[in-house]
């Protein structure tokens, strides 16, 4: 039998361990070609460093080169705090990230880099524990959720949000909130028997200051169409028109996406934005009709249970970082064209008819005697 390589991998669930202190685990039964199965034990931190040696090891599959051309699936960054929620709420994108890396070509997915992670290890088999602390407590992925991989595509659970200030609300699709209100989802929230919309930049996550996962920023941008004009309020805001061509760089959750216009970048409503290629709706939504959503540093006597906001990028590195990739593309399409002029030149001086050696007259009879 030749190489041993993965046929399947499915997630069954995670585990919350209390040795040596709280933690979590996800558990994934790994197929083989040998039609061995195998349980394994990973966490996130360990997964997102293999993901992260992934990529750097096959630059141009995951989008570092050209975007368009990325086929190794996107996977969240893990956050200073790890709650039960978040590591509840990730199992959906981990299931459809498993599927997704098997099924990638074989020179990936059974490359040594994936066939190692996967390996039973010792405390696979063996989990270190203490029998004084209690023991490790599991919660199974329900069984209806492995039948189709698109009904675990999201989150399992609501999540639950806390209120930062008072919200009144301004059509009957919408519902008002006092601070302090719990609610669940994003969006779109659950208060007791009411449901309504609340923009996010009122609400801030109960188990951390850095629940909500975020994708990191992309300096290469996607390119998106403006469906509504607006005009910039604050100095980090950008005026865009309908119709405008823009890069989106940084997709933030409270409803503002960070953008870059030719060379200027600075915060747009998302609401207002279309990823280009995509089918031009004819029907204007509800949410398109609506103002943009309020920033949150515009909210007054906002009151946050959390010491520690989340990690925020300034707009000065959005700004500095975006002109250093848009420099770098610049000196790579510069050298290029160089490198076609250099080959060019040579290729014509190789192309000339070399120089015949001029032949001297014949001299006359008179001084040949």
């Amino acid at each position: 039998m030749g190489d041993a390589f993965i046929r399947h991998i499915e997630l069954l669930g995670y585990e919350k361990r209390f040795f040596p202190s709280q933690h979590y685990v996800y558990m994934f039964l790994v197929k083989w070609n040998d039609l061995s199965e195998k349980l394994v034990y990973r966490r996130f931190t360990e997964l997102y460093e293999f993901h992260k040696a992934l990529k750097e090891m096959f630059p141009i599959e995951s989008g570092d080169i050209n975007m368009e051309k990325r086929i190794i699936p996107h996977l969240p960054a893990p956050k200073w705090f790890d709650g039960q929620r978040s590591t509840q709420n990730r199992q959906g994108t981990l299931a459809e990230y498993c599927y997704t890396l098997v099924n990638l070509p074989h020179k990936i997915s059974r490359c040594l880099h994936v066939v190692n992670f996967f390996k039973v290890r010792p405390d696979d088999m063996n989990p270190v524990t203490d029998s004084q602390i209690k023991k490790p407590e599991v919660f199974l992925l329900p069984k209806d959720a492995k039948k189709n991989l698109s009904d675990i595509t999201g989150p399992i659970v609501l999540q639950t949000y806390r209120a930062i200030a008072d919200y009144e609300k301004s059509s009957t699709s919408e519902m008002a909130l006092k601070a302090g209100d719990m609610v669940d989802g994003w969006w779109v929230c659950q208060l007791k028997n009411k449901r309504g919309w609340v923009p996010a930049a009122y609400l801030e996550p109960m188990d951390g200051p850095d629940e909500s996962e975020e994708q990191e920023p992309n300096y290469a941008g996607e390119q998106y169409i403006v469906q509504k004009s607006y005009t910039a309020v604050e100095e980090d805001e950008l005026t865009l028109r309908e119709g405008d061509t823009i890069e989106v760089i940084h997709k933030l959750l409270d409803g503002w996406w960070v953008v870059r216009k030719d060379e200027t970048t600075g915060y747009y409503p998302s609401m207002y934005l279309q990823k280009a290629g995509e089918a031009n709706t004819s029907v204007k939504s509800e949410l398109r009709n609506r103002s943009a959503p309020p920033r949150r540093s515009t909210i007054r006597n906002v009151k946050s249970i959390h010491k520690q906001s989340r990690k925020q990028i300034s707009q000065e590195t959005y700004r500095r970082n975006s002109k250093k990739y848009i420099q770098s593309q610049r000196n790579m399409k510069e050298n290029f064209q160089k490198v076609n002029v250099i080959i060019e030149k040579n290729e014509q001086e190789e192309n000339k008819p070399k120089a015949q050696p001029a032949v001297p007259p014949r001299p006359s009879k008179d001084l040949i005697l």
